[in-house]
């Protein structure tokens, strides 16, 4: 398995690489075809420049005014100049610098972040029978026998539905990676292995996965040719509904239990918690406390001698007190 991940980053790195640098290359001349591309269309298209026209004009004497007269006073003497740059420029470049500082920062906590995860991520792996017998050793003498084998039961029950629904979307996402670049290279899409990992990436959110990345795709495509954006947008949908409807099912099956509405609603809940992260861990993490939900709510249903069974419930007015018999809404 690790020689097959190191093949794959082998492969993956320098043409991801080779993509960016040709992407910020290429920028200025993308500038300069989208500027053609609107001169073209206005002029095709007169009664657009028409309507457009008015705008651009009342931004133009907009510009102009503040020109005559708020920039030029200030250019009258090199000391009113010094005091105009004091007092309107250089506020406003120790915000931006602020704020560059502040993003510089922002990444660095988080390229720390990730590094110290990795390390740790190591050492939990490489003694993960010995955690898992130390807590075991915990549990089994704080508890007694009946509630330590329930938590295990418990704990062996999450971690197979966490690792079950985290490992099929990373082989999930894998797949629909390679098929993404397979099919940007047949269709001649621009940095097609730029597309297919930002593709493969993001699919591993559920629901909105691959709509997150279509978006920053397809922009970089438009760059390069509308025509082929639009090209691009049809394929997205058709691997996204070819990922939902028929690889996605085979693959993970049914191992979180969630209804499509808890799946919107964990996505939007714990991605709002904890933004990107939140939104790849928030379908499992669901998946358990809805288990564990179930489970207690099974039992007290039991001592109640009362089905278990939802559709039982269905209809359902009230319960006999007396008899304990179901009384259906007519």
């Amino acid at each position: 398995m690790r020689k097959l991940i190191a093949l794959l980053l082998a492969m993956v790195l320098p043409q991801l690489y080779l993509s960016i640098v040709g992407l910020v290359n290429a920028v200025p001349e993308y500038i300069r075809i989208m500027q053609q591309w609107l001169l073209d269309f206005l002029a095709d298209n007169p009664e657009i420049q028409t309507a457009v026209l008015p705008y651009y004009n009342s931004l133009a004497l907009s510009v102009e005014q503040w020109l005559s007269s708020d920039m030029l006073p200030n250019l009258e003497s090199v000391n009113s100049t010094l005091d105009w740059l004091k007092a309107e420029i250089l506020p406003q470049l120790t915000g931006v610098v602020s704020s560059v500082s502040s993003g510089v920062v922002a990444l660095a906590l988080l390229l720390k972040d990730i590094l110290i995860a990795i390390i740790v991520s190591v050492y939990l792996l490489a003694r993960k029978d010995v955690f898992a017998a130390q807590s075991k050793k915990i549990v089994y003498s704080v508890f007694r026998t009946d509630v330590a084998d329930l938590l295990v039961e418990e704990t062996r029950s999450a971690y197979r539905i966490l690792s079950g629904f985290i490992n099929g979307k990373l082989v999930d996402s894998l797949i629909i990676g390679i098929i993404a670049l397979v099919c940007c290279n047949l269709f001649r899409f621009p940095y097609p292995m730029l597309l297919a990992v930002i593709i493969g990436v993001t699919n591993i959110i559920p629901f909105f996965g691959p709509f997150i990345g279509a978006i920053p795709c397809a922009l970089l495509i438009l760059l390069v040719s509308p025509l082929k954006c639009l090209y691009f947008v049809i394929f997205i949908f058709v691997l996204q509904q070819f990922d939902g409807n028929i690889l996605g099912p085979k693959i993970l099956g049914d191992s979180t239990g969630l209804s499509s509405f808890w799946v919107l609603f964990s996505i939007l809940f714990f991605g709002g918690l904890w933004g990107f992260v939140g939104m790849i861990v928030a379908v499992p993490l669901t998946a358990v406390v809805f288990d564990l939900f179930s489970k207690f709510q099974c039992h007290f249903l039991r001592k109640k001698n009362l089905p278990q069974d939802t559709d039982d419930y269905m209809d359902l007015e009230k319960i006999d007190a007396d008899s304990g018999r179901f009384i259906r809404q007519k």
